[in-house]
Formats: structure tokens, sequence, C-alpha cells
């Protein structure tokens, strides 16, 4: 135990439901008390945490897959930091850990929730996006979702975020015979085809998603990798060939809708092609963990997979990268440094 922990820490609260849009007012930085952890509990000093655009579900009040935030208490997500205090057998001082308690400077965690991260393997931040959660949905979404299969062709929605643009590269290393990204930027398409070897991108502002993807994938898509819903789903399914696979991994364009969204109007095409849409989340594929790790790690290494973070300093900016994240301002993974 060390004699000379922290008295306080900030942690952003929820304390209003947003409608439509979240606003700075549905949140608040608030100071609490820190002590020292029970048994079985770490305290944890964290360095970074992750926002991610599922979280704007968990602000709403409605049952789903994972409970509401709950108002006026610290919200949590995806957090790596070092424990600064162990009352709990495995886990030591100066030990690296990723949780779940983020949005917050100090955490007291269930040790058995840690898990040991190794920093000599990859930067901290990493194990928050193209080593973590993230990047375990990319790997899991494409290949057992999708059932990807050598040269399939594939189409990526939001393929600059930090999902997507691993899925791109994941499917070229494992011999995709094109793969497609829209992202909502020049800059980004540009980035997608230039640094994490897209055959071809576009920027979904500058005109209709279906003729976009007609011209870039003119023989159609065997694999469609959805994290945007609406248009994008649209011109999937009528660019999508017969047996034809799509992952629903998020549907970013509807999360803060105020009014129904309207769905594909060509859903009758799913018939004649026999195509398969299913959804994912990520907790149902913690067995690929171990193989997803071994895999990623080792392409990191070698420099084939590439990858980006957007980092946003000082835990009193959490709600702004936040709703940045909502706005499509980062590439790559948006992680809140508190370093």
């Amino acid at each position: 135990m060390s004699a000379a922990l922290p008295t306080s820490s900030r942690e952003w609260h929820l304390v209003a439901r947003p409608h439509g849009w979240p606003k700075a007012e549905d949140f608040a930085l608030r100071e609490a008390a820190v002590a020292a952890p029970a048994e079985g509990r770490i305290l944890v000093r964290n360095k970074f945490f992750s926002v991610d655009p599922y979280m704007r579900g968990r602000m709403n009040d409605v049952k789903s897959y994972t409970p509401p935030f709950k108002l006026d208490h610290p919200m949590d997500g995806g957090a790596v930091g070092e424990v600064i205090a162990s009352n709990a057998e495995g886990i030591a001082v100066g030990d690296h850990v990723l949780h779940g308690l983020g949005w917050r400077e100090i955490a007291d965690v269930p040790a058995k929730h840690a898990v040991k991260v190794d920093p000599d393997l990859a930067p901290l931040s990493a194990y928050l996006g193209v080593l973590g959660m993230t990047g375990l949905t990319a790997y899991a979404g494409l290949f057992d979702v999708a059932s990807f299969k050598e040269g399939d062709a594939v189409f990526v929605s939001g393929a600059a975020g930090a999902v997507g643009s691993q899925v791109g590269q994941l499917a070229k290393l494992k011999g995709a015979s094109r793969v497609i990204g829209s992202a909502g930027s020049d800059e980004k398409v540009k980035l997608l085809t230039e640094e994490y070897g897209f055959d071809a991108a576009f920027n979904y502002k500058n005109g209709p998603v279906r003729d976009q993807l007609k011209e870039a994938a003119p023989d159609g898509i065997d694999v469609y990798f959805d994290n945007v819903g609406g248009d994008h789903l649209e011109a999937a399914i009528g660019a999508l060939n017969v047996h034809g696979r799509a992952t629903i991994c998020g549907m970013i364009a509807q999360y803060n809708a105020t009014e129904p969204t309207p769905g594909p109007r060509n859903m009758a095409l799913i018939i004649g092609k026999r195509l398969r849409l299913q959804g994912m989340l990520v907790g149902d594929h913690a067995d690929l963990q171990p193989k997803f790790v071994e895999e990623v790690a080792g392409w990191l290494a070698s420099g084939e997979l590439k990858y980006r973070e957007t980092t946003v300093e000082g835990i009193g900016y959490g709600y702004d990268a936040f709703v940045g994240l909502l706005r499509g301002e980062n590439t790559g993974k948006m992680i809140v440094s508190l370093v």
C-alpha cells in the first residue's frame, strides 16, 4: 500500500439524458473522494480512457444489450493505467492494467475485472484501440461474423475510424480482391488509399453513396462492414453480390436522431441475392482474443498494420472528445490522455 495516495479524483457524470445531440449541460466534471482499496480491489491512476460511439446509446434510458449510464454517477468505458495501490493477489503496484472504469482520473477496480498489459509490447493507448476492443471488433466482425474469405471484395463505411481502418487493412492482409472505404473528408479518403492500402475510397459528402460505391466497385462487393447505417447500408445492399454478407457493427448516422430514421428501401434484394446481414457485439467473441492479439501484434511489429489515434489532452476535455467523435473529427481511435 502506498502511504501517499491521492485523496480525490475528478470524474465525468451524466446529469441529464441527451435529446438528440449531447450538450455540455448534460454532463458534469465532479470531484470524488479516493480511499484505499478494499480486499480484492486495486486503485488505478488512469493514463488514457476511450470514448466510443456505443456510449451514446447508453445515455438513453432504454433497455439494451448493456445497461444505460446512471444519472449523477460516473460514466464508464475502457481505460488503461498504472496501479498505485493493490489489495489483490497477482497485481502489484506499478503494474499496468486495462479495465472498464474510464471517464475518471483514479479508478477503484475489482482486480478480477482488470487485465495486465505490457507497455513494452505496444504503447499503452494501443490497448484501447488497435490491440483492444475496437481491434477485436474489426477482427471478429470480418473473419467470424462476415465469414471473409480470400478473394472477397470488401466495402467498409466509417473507414477512417478505429474499427473501419483496421477492417480494411485486415482484409488486404488476408487476400481481399478489392477493399473500398467511405469517409467524411477528402483528407481521410487520401489516408485510406495512401497509408492504409485501400484500393479505392470516397467522401460520402461528395455525392450519393450508391453512385460513388458503384464507381468504386463496378463488379460489386462480397462483404460489407457497416459502421454507419442509413444510405450506406442501402447502397451496400444494392452492391452486394449473390451470397454476400454484411456485418452490422454500428449505425452512427442515427445515434442522435430525434425522429425515426428511414431504413433501406431495397431490402427485397436480400431475398433474391440470398444475403446474410448479421448484427455483432464484440463481447460475443472473447474466445478469439488470444489469436487476435498474437496475429495483430505480429502485423504491428512488422509494420504491415498501421493505425492512427486522435488524442485529446486532459480530463476536462472528455465531453469535447466524445462529441468530436460523434461529429467525425477523429482519425482512428479517439482517446483522452491524462498523462
